[in-house]
């Protein structure tokens, strides 16, 4: 039933989703060139590797995360219109609406038992930590989170985080974590 909801859901509000991707790709093309696509290998499903697509919100070229965040960049995160690609990784079933977010495949060996669990279900584009604080709360505190969706998870419960998103993307709470332009890097270590 969830796979369904996520897919009718997706293409009914595909005239709206994909006009607005058209227009902040053209954005991103005019005033920061190519690429205008993000593509990074993330964690999936039972540990299923797949590439997750975002639009492009850094700068071309070295320094930290910080310097390289574009002006456009930081409106499109603010909004988290940079997400809007990865309703195409729920259409290919690499994602659903709402579940742990997918993270970078380095951090896979630093993850404990617990924190495997995320991998029971298929990662979101947003979910029960993104809602609870997104970046400005600690790793320790996003997993835990992440597990007890895992735990807990149902449609009425979907349904809801997916309107607390909307307030929150309204009111741009917790879109970074002090001094980082999205989180610090997950060591793995408890005090994260």
């Amino acid at each position: 039933m969830k796979r369904f909801l996520d897919v009718f859901t997706v293409v009914f509000f595909m005239p709206f989703w994909f006009l607005a991707a058209c227009v902040v790709g053209f954005l991103i093309l005019l005033i920061d060139g190519f690429p205008v696509f993000f593509i990074q290998d993330r964690v999936g499903k039972d540990g299923k590797i797949f590439k997750l697509l975002k639009f492009r919100t850094m700068k071309n070229g070295r320094g930290s995360d910080e310097d390289r965040l574009s002006v456009l960049g930081r409106i499109l995160r603010a909004m988290s219109l940079d997400e809007l690609p990865q309703l195409i990784n729920v259409l290919k079933g690499d994602m659903s609406l709402v579940g742990p977010r997918p993270l970078l495949v380095e951090y896979l060996p630093r993850y404990s038992k617990e924190q495997m669990r995320c991998h029971e279900v298929r990662p979101g584009i947003t979910g029960w930590a993104q809602v609870k604080g997104r970046n400005a709360i600690s790793w320790k505190k996003k997993f835990e989170y992440d597990v007890w969706y895992v735990d807990n998870r149902n449609l009425f419960l979907d349904f809801k985080i997916l309107l607390m998103t909307v307030f929150s993307v309204l009111r741009r709470d917790g879109i970074s974590s002090s001094g980082c332009a999205t989180m610090p890097e997950f060591t793995g270590r408890e005090e994260d």
